[in-house]
């Protein structure tokens, strides 16, 4: 049991890694698209789907999530 625990753990702390980062970047596209900078928020928004889709592919993300992520993501950068 100790070892599941260990191992719980680091498991834990790299799906934080892969994920975390997401809504930081979420942020940033936010950010992007307030300040009506047309050409940082693509940059941000194709950043921000590579991390999206880099969490799925190590299943720190259930894929659904990360299709609802970046259908939401889509939708911000469209208000600009």
């Amino acid at each position: 049991q100790e070892k599941r625990i260990h191992r719980a753990e680091r498991e834990r702390l790299e799906n934080r890694r892969l994920t975390s980062p997401v809504k930081t970047w979420f942020r940033r596209l936010q950010a992007a698209v307030e300040a009506g900078d047309a050409e940082r928020a693509d940059a941000e928004h194709r950043e921000l789907v590579s991390r999206i889709d880099k969490a799925v592919k190590r299943r720190a993300l259930h894929p659904n999530n990360g299709a609802r992520k970046k259908a939401r993501a889509a939708q911000i950068r469209a208000q600009l």
